[in-house]
């Protein structure tokens, strides 16, 4: 049981820690710039990632970001949310456990501008009466904006609506005036990815510093059961500090070797991708929201931190053909929609390739993906074909090209669709197989 129960505590602790250590790089700064803004100050991205971008995995070229960190601790956050006219967008919020708690945006509450209250969990006072409140399960959150991006023609109209998405403190919010600077600090780790830091973790620094962020950020009321089994194996429970040299012998042994297990393989076993239809992954259920799935939930942070919920957004992945090859760069393919096959969805989607290390592929049109905003020739008879090759094709072709490597090598898919349809999110609409035509 002793086992057991420390890999279940890894596992839970495991995207906290991960959030922290990434909510502190990316806000070690006096001021908004290229990597980060200080806590409780957007930070907007001004154009989409360029093929050599390597920062995170699988990027898109679809959306550009409006992000920030919020600090609710001390009083609560005003947000003003221009109107975006027909343009969709999208505001998610994530709990430092990962969580989704909120969804603001074109699904959700509209185009419309408006103002909204973000507060503290144990917040109590007076708003201004036209504000919508938000009540953030944690003190600490992180806020992921997309707005969507027409192609780099559209950048300036993208530009103005990021310019009207403000943030304030309710004390600072009606006096205006600019944010103070961030702190910087020399200690915090700006070069090491934060899913390599947390490798780097020993047992008692990890378990200690999850102690500590538990007792800051509250529980979620369905952890109760778990967290009754740590206290009876540890003796730890939250609102405690955790003193890893004062553990029994058995429980720090324990606990170290799951930590060091995870440094090669991390624990808990594989994590399902959802179903696989015409070899297409597709997860819509479970991401974003995880109750008590505290196994799923640490390997989505580790594989891809700040998932949304299908109903937002999902992302069917290919890595192989029809007959289950392996998709490669030496190899042409065709992906073929049927007019009514065409992906269901209430605003837009996209199919986006990567190479064998999920990073863009450099190619001499600059072309990432292709999708429903982009200017391709449709058949006749309505229905779509992309091509999918190295090499540049006919001429009546290229509008409909997604370039794969010309050095050849292994790549990827992955389909977008932005505000799914129902028949999306049922599994009664599946992306079509990739098609090898050479």
């Amino acid at each position: 049981m002793l086992r057991e129960v420390a890999q279940e505590l890894y596992l839970y602790a495991y995207p906290i820690v991960l959030m922290e250590i990434t909510r502190r790089q990316q806000t070690n700064f006096a001021e908004p710039g290229k990597r980060g803004a200080p806590m409780n100050q957007f930070l907007h991205s001004p154009k989409f990632p360029p093929a050599k971008f390597k920062g995170v995995v699988r990027a898109n070229h679809d959306t550009l970001y409006s992000n920030f960190w919020g600090d609710v601790s001390k009083e609560p956050l005003i947000l003003s949310v221009p109107d975006t006219g027909d343009r969709y967008y999208l505001l998610q919020f994530l709990d430092l456990w990962t969580d989704v708690f909120e969804s603001l945006g074109t699904r959700t509450t509209g185009n419309g501008a408006a103002e909204f209250a973000l507060v503290g969990p144990g917040w109590d006072g007076d708003l201004p009466a036209h504000v919508t409140a938000i009540r953030a399960p944690t003190p600490h959150f992180w806020v992921i904006g997309r707005t969507q991006t027409n192609g780099k023609a559209d950048y300036p109209n993208v530009h103005e609506i990021q310019a009207g998405f403000r943030l304030a403190p309710l004390s600072r919010w009606r006096s205006g005036g600019p944010a103070p600077e961030g702190p910087v600090h020399d200690d915090v780790d700006m070069a090491t990815p934060p899913v390599k830091q947390i490798r780097s973790l020993e047992a008692g620094e990890y378990f200690e510093w999850f102690a500590q962020l538990a007792n800051q950020h509250p529980a979620h009321f369905n952890d109760y059961p778990l967290l009754h089994r740590v206290e009876m194996v540890t003796g730890w429970k939250p609102g405690e500090s955790l003193g890893f040299a004062a553990l029994p012998n058995a429980v720090r042994t324990a606990l170290a070797e799951v930590v060091e297990t995870a440094r090669t393989r991390f624990p808990g076993g594989a994590i399902s991708q959802g179903s696989l239809v015409n070899g297409w992954h597709s997860a819509n259920e479970g991401l974003g929201t995880y109750g008590t799935n505290y196994r799923a939930r640490a390997a989505v942070a580790r594989m891809g931190l700040g998932a949304n919920v299908p109903e937002d957004s999902t992302y069917p992945t290919a890595y192989v053909d029809e007959h289950g090859h392996k998709l490669d760069s030496a190899n042409r393919y065709v992906l073929h929609f049927e007019r009514d096959q065409l992906p269901p969805v209430n605003a837009f989607w996209s199919v986006t390739i990567y190479n064998r290390d999920s990073f863009f592929i450099e190619n001499e049109i600059d072309r990432y993906a292709l999708g429903d905003r982009d200017p391709m020739r449709y058949n006749h008879d309505g229905s779509l074909d992309i091509f999918i090759q190295a090499q540049r094709p006919d001429e009546h072709q290229v509008p409909n090209w997604l370039p794969s490597d010309p050095q050849g090598g292994p790549f990827s898919l992955t389909a977008r669709l932005y505000w799914p349809k129902p028949e999306a999110l049922g599994g009664s609409w599946h992306m079509p197989p990739v098609r090898r035509i050479d």
